[in-house]
């Protein structure tokens, strides 16, 4: 028996042919197919294949049989003591499936998508083989540039002197003390008059 683990409306689900369930509401009109291609497993009694996400080339096929909305809920919301009441129903909409098939990668499709790896791998590696020639002729060529001796002329210098600077240097300096000094003197002078009386 096969099963298939698939991804519809933000959840997943586990199914095989012929079940029925009930999923988030669809587009789609009664006795309508409807495809599911994010497949993320399937798994059977012999081989399971298992997605990175999702698997390339799975489908679920399902058949729609009845849309509606589910029975009513009731949103009560209180605080005690604040006199906050909030009463409010809620239905949600849903779709009913059954399924009809799930579908692998057929093994021709498997075999041709190995042979196109494998030649795009080979094209690959020409292009990549390509790339390296071209960076290391450019490298050469790099290296006889830069081998060769650079002259330069000898840069003048011109004196960087600004108004700021030399007005700080030729002003006078004034000698501040700072007031904190001041105020312990006084305060330890009152303290040694109080011990001598």
């Amino acid at each position: 028996m096969t099963h298939a683990i698939f991804e519809t409306g933000g959840k997943q689900y586990r199914v095989k042919e012929g079940d029925e369930l009930y999923i988030e509401k669809l587009d789609a009109e009664v006795n309508a197919k409807v495809k599911f291609d994010q497949i993320l497993a399937i798994l059977s009694e012999d081989n399971s294949t298992i997605g990175n996400p999702y698997i390339k080339g799975a489908t679920v096929t399902a058949k729609v049989l009845k849309s509606g909305r589910a029975k009513k809920i009731i949103v009560f919301k209180m605080l005690r003591r604040k006199g906050y009441r909030r009463k409010q129903g809620h239905r949600q909409p849903y779709t009913k499936v059954v399924i009809e098939k799930i579908a692998t990668k057929s093994t021709e499709k498997a075999t041709d998508t190995k042979k196109d790896v494998k030649e795009t791998k080979a094209a690959e590696n020409t292009k990549e083989a390509e790339v390296v020639t071209e960076t290391k002729a450019v490298e050469k060529k790099t290296t006889k540039t830069a081998t060769a001796p650079k002259t330069t002329a000898p840069k003048a210098t011109a004196p960087k002197a600004t108004a700021t600077k030399t007005a700080a240097k030729t002003a006078p300096k004034t000698e501040k003390k700072p007031a904190a000094k001041t105020t312990t003197k006084t305060t330890t002078k009152a303290v040694d008059k109080s011990k001598e009386d």
